[in-house]
């Protein structure tokens, strides 16, 4: 905590770039940003957590009508004065109840699960690829390409789409650039009209705090060139989905070395014993974990071997691991050093997600696992019979399959708490149930008329 000099020089500066409101962002169980907008003559308050919450009127946070208020403690030490929004200051939050931490938070359970990492001597350093749609949406609600030229089956890596959208773009490198992100590529994706961004990693609980905003700035700054930009990791049936692969190591807390580094593997893939254990515990957990990296109903639109689409769809449908093969849903890219999880989507919690895949890494590193022999064979390509006499297993193939694995791994309690992991089945299984309640254009194009 901040001492009151402190909060006060922190507030005076801010007056001085032109602060009128600032916000302590905390997120619901979907990772949606919440909070109270404060005015900046109130600032000391606010960092001392006086804004407070019906933690009811928010998903997840197991609270009833008549549980005391969860009030909002922001983290000071990571301000963003929004550049096209300059009155209001942006900070991550957590939520505290009496006094306290509050467990069911998912950015205080990354912050536990970090804890846990740093008695072990290990920090933990995260990189989100962020992939994204701009696009626009018809009087009906439908999502379109706007760019009728971005109409190619295979738009991956176009220079022309690309600059089609530039001053986008650019307005986007540029903020997170000015933010210290160090923006090192980016590029037109596969699908029309979708695009990527890749920063430098950082440590987990600044890359998540990161996507947050991300998120959120995309979509301000789409919404003032009149697009739209979706997170949603399948729009469009034919054409690729959005993901969040997460890109993953160990650092050694006293000296800073990545610890999942070799230059004697003898598999070949640039990874030490360390990192191989790290890569099985998450495999162990592969299937409950998929239910957080992939958390909508839609999310399972986009793991499919094709689908709608004329060609494979890049994502992972089996829990394995591999070389830069990209059929696993944990790859090791070229020259080793990390691993990277495929299945994560750009719908997913990041602090959650990272908790728990922090977490079931940690197992496999302290309990000395062994993921065996890399996969580089093309996994979309062989038949359940094949898989399974290679000790392959798919993915959940729905939500409701993922919540179900994640329901039955005795692993999830342990590391959410009884509160938070009743929570997640809750308001999972509901959406998977009211999904099913709802009736799809596809229905009624294919039935109304069909008996």
């Amino acid at each position: 905590m901040k001492s009151a000099v402190q909060l006060k020089k922190i507030k005076n500066d801010l007056i001085k770039k032109g602060v009128k409101y600032c916000i302590g962002a905390y997120v619901d169980i979907h990772g949606v940003p919440k909070g109270k907008f404060v005015p900046i003559e109130h600032f000391e308050h606010f960092a001392e957590g006086s804004e407070l919450y019906t933690g009811y009127a928010l998903d997840g946070l197991g609270q009833e009508p008549n549980d005391d208020e969860i009030s909002s403690v922001p983290d000071v030490s990571s301000i963003i004065q929004l550049p096209w929004r300059k009155e209001v200051a942006w900070m991550p939050a957590d939520n505290h109840f009496h006094g306290q931490p509050y467990p069911l938070n998912s950015r205080v359970l990354l912050k536990n699960v970090l804890a846990e990492a740093t008695k072990m001597g290990f920090g933990f350093n995260l990189g989100i690829e962020c992939e994204i749609y701009v696009l626009k949406q018809d009087e009906r609600g439908k999502l379109y390409v706007p760019n009728h030229d971005d109409n190619l089956e295979k738009s991956c890596y176009d220079v022309k789409r690309f600059m089609d959208v530039f001053p986008w773009l650019d307005d986007m490198v540029t903020i997170m650039n000015n933010l210290g992100w160090d923006v090192y590529s980016l590029d037109h994706e596969d699908g029309n009209s979708q695009f990527e961004f890749d920063f430098k990693y950082a440590d987990a609980l600044t890359m998540a705090d990161r996507y947050i905003f991300f998120r959120y700035m995309a979509k301000a700054v789409a919404a003032q060139h009149g697009l739209l930009a979706t997170f949603m990791p399948k729009p469009f049936a034919d054409k690729t989905g959005n993901g969040a692969h997460f890109n993953m190591s160990l650092r050694d807390l006293r000296t800073g070395k990545n610890l999942f580094e070799s230059k004697k593997d003898p598999r070949g893939l640039g990874i030490s014993p360390l990192g191989y254990s790290f890569v099985a515990g998450i495999l162990r957990h592969g299937r409950a974990l998929c239910a957080v990296l992939a958390p909508t109903v839609n999310s399972y639109k986009r793991l499919i071997r094709r689908g709608a689409m004329s060609y494979y769809s890049w994502a992972p449908v089996f829990n394995s691991f591999g070389t830069n093969n990209r059929t696993n849903s944990i790859r090791i890219p070229m020259g080793g050093g990390r691993c990277e999880s495929r299945n994560a989507d750009s719908s997913c919690n990041p602090y959650l997600a990272a908790a728990l895949v922090l977490a079931a890494g940690l197992e496999g590193v302290r309990e000395k696992l062994d993921p065996g022999e890399p996969h580089h064979e093309n996994l979309y390509e062989l038949s359940p019979a094949e898989l399974e006499k290679i000790g392959v297993q798919e993915l959940p193939r729905t939500l409701g399959e993922a919540v179900e694995a994640f329901e039955t791994d005795p692993f999830i309690e342990k590391v959410l708490g009884t509160g938070l992991r009743n929570e997640f089945i809750k308001y999972k299984r509901a959406e998977w149930e009211g999904y099913h309640q709802s009736i799809s254009q596809w229905e009624i194009d294919r039935y109304a008329r069909l008996f």
